[in-house]
């Protein structure tokens, strides 16, 4: 298995010895550009109905619809087949967004519980991550500073079962044409205007339903 330790102790033996005292930084999210950061996410004369500036479908533009009877209002449902997420509301309605869900079997369908909320959240791939794409990841070993090209976007809110922080997220993407898409890690993908939405209305303790995919639902019948 490649991890970072085993990385930085090779590249140490191989062009010297540790300084004195090093430390690696810890990835950081500037406060005083999130403002900026929103707007630049954020369309110009912005509609969540409408505005499309990144060209995905017209069904996956946030609406609100008429929620089935029974489920409660705060709550989050996400349809890994139709790649629509749900927010109930408390007046039998709710807002519908289009989401990207994983790749081939990293999608985890479940219940959780959303633990935490962060606005312009770091990123830190995982060990499984580094392990299954090093190239891709192994250069973002020790984390990401926040921003627009932060793989988690503007917004995140983080699924845990029980104590238990799962490592997957629904959060705003920088691919935006991803959404409707098999494309992430695990996670849940959404556009960050959309999201940015979202985020507000959301308190930490609400329950997250992620329902199976199509091969999931083909794999029980």
């Amino acid at each position: 298995m490649l991890t970072r330790r085993h990385f930085v102790m090779t590249t140490a033996a191989t062009f010297s010895a540790p300084i004195a005292g090093a430390a690696w930084a810890r990835p950081i999210s500037d406060k005083s550009k999130w403002d900026q950061w929103d707007a630049q996410v954020t369309p110009a004369n912005y509609d969540p109905a409408t505005s499309n500036p990144w060209g995905v479908h017209r069904r996956f533009l946030p609406q609100r619809v008429q929620a089935n009877d029974g489920l409660t209002p705060g709550d989050i449902h996400v349809d890994a087949i139709a790649r629509y997420l749900y927010h109930i509301l408390d007046d039998g309605t709710a807002m519908r967004y289009g989401v990207a869900i994983a790749k081939g079997n990293l999608y985890e369908p479940g219940t959780y519980t959303i633990k935490r909320k962060a606005k312009w959240p770091t990123w830190t791939p995982t060990a499984a991550m580094i392990e299954r794409d090093p190239d891709q990841f192994l250069k973002h070993a020790d984390g990401m500073n926040a921003g627009p090209t932060n793989p988690l976007g503007s917004r995140a809110l983080y699924l845990f079962v029980g104590n238990r922080d799962t490592y997957l997220r629904i959060h705003g993407s920088p691919s935006a044409r991803s959404i409707g898409g098999r494309a992430s890690s695990g996670c849940v993908r959404m556009i960050m205007a959309h999201i940015n939405d979202l985020y507000g209305n959301v308190d930490p303790g609400s329950t997250a339903y992620l329902y199976a995919t199509e091969d999931g639902v083909s794999a029980r019948s």
